[in-house]
């Protein structure tokens, strides 16, 4: 390999369009010089420590589909399937969002990681190809799936959960800048991804699965909105209506709690019939530290950190309700 030193990429001054048509980015922002992406900035990009959201509700699903058919009975392949899926998608929207608020110019304000586009370490057209790659390997998987499960009408699903994927923060008029994201990841990353993954392994869908997608949108929406509340005020500056800049700081961070904690408000009515639930009660000692630090706040790496606890207590949740419902 050549031992040349890296090349660095040059950036110009000139600032992108906002979402409304208006300059952006730091005013009397000078020219700079950054170099270009490394592997490791590509998997800081995928954002893994959103992947827990993607993994829970199949984990979720997978428990409830075993309620519904019984003792014995595992379709470990589609299972597998339906996690590609999810996962797959998870990383195309995070950087399919990369590359948007990128090239919009919100991404010149915001306060917390760096992003790929915004950053320039890579050309936006990188960012959207590799973004449509993920999302291309999630609809191959799914259409595997379907093959297997002949459930064709699913597609119809599969393509609308693309759909929302990229117009959270993509196309003209995207909806994550019009205090709609916490109700779409709520639909797609808690319903659609929990109960679908039970209909496609055993052809129904049960109260199990339903409540256990709640629980999972829920959580997803907790994280978004912590997220989103670190970004209040870079958010306000670059035009991008989220909830948490609708809400206020103060209510922004009430209502974070109450998405938090109303999933384990279910997960004990839950636990009276699936007692192994009670597992889940031990992800409390992530949740409550996570609406402390968020309430309490003062600087994005303690809301960073609450983000971290919170998709912790997606995870554990899911892997407790998950082995509930199997077990």
């Amino acid at each position: 390999m050549s031992q040349n030193k890296p090349r660095t990429q040059r950036v110009t001054p000139t600032p992108s369009r906002g979402p409304r048509g208006g300059r952006s980015g730091r005013p009397g922002a000078a020219a700079r010089t950054v170099k270009p992406a490394t592997f490791g900035d590509w998997v800081a990009g995928a954002r893994l420590r959103t992947l827990p959201l993607a993994v829970a509700p199949v984990l979720i699903g997978v428990g409830a589909a075993k309620v519904a058919e019984g003792p014995g009975v595992w379709h470990p392949i589609r299972s597998l399937l339906c996690l590609a899926v999810a996962v797959l998608l998870q990383i195309g929207v995070n950087y399919a969002n990369d590359y948007s608020d990128g090239v919009r110019g919100t991404d010149a304000y915001r306060v917390g990681p760096g992003r790929l586009t915004g950053s320039g370490k890579a050309a936006p057209r990188r960012v959207l190809s590799v973004a449509l790659t993920f999302f291309a390997l999630a609809a191959v998987a799914g259409l595997i799936l379907v093959i297997l499960t002949q459930h064709w009408w699913v597609l119809i699903v599969g393509a609308a959960a693309i759909a929302a994927a990229w117009f959270y923060t993509g196309g003209k008029r995207p909806y994550g800048y019009y205090g709609l994201g916490e109700l779409f990841v709520f639909v797609f990353f808690g319903l659609v991804a929990t109960v679908g993954t039970t209909y496609m392994l055993s052809g129904t869908a049960n109260q199990e699965a339903w409540l256990g997608g709640v629980i999972a949108g829920l959580i997803a929406c907790a994280v978004l909105m912590v997220n989103n509340i670190r970004d209040i005020d870079p958010d306000k500056q670059a035009g991008k209506r989220t909830l948490a800049v609708l809400l206020g700081r103060v209510a922004s961070r009430v209502v974070f709690c109450i998405l938090l904690l109303v999933p384990f408000a279910i997960l004990g009515v839950l636990a009276l019939f699936y007692p192994f639930a009670w597992f889940g009660m031990f992800a409390l000692l992530a949740a409550l530290p996570a609406c402390v630090i968020t309430i309490f706040a003062k600087t994005p790496r303690e809301l960073i950190t609450a983000l971290q606890l919170t998709s912790l207590t997606g995870l554990l949740v899911g892997i407790a309700l998950g082995a509930a419902y199997a077990f």
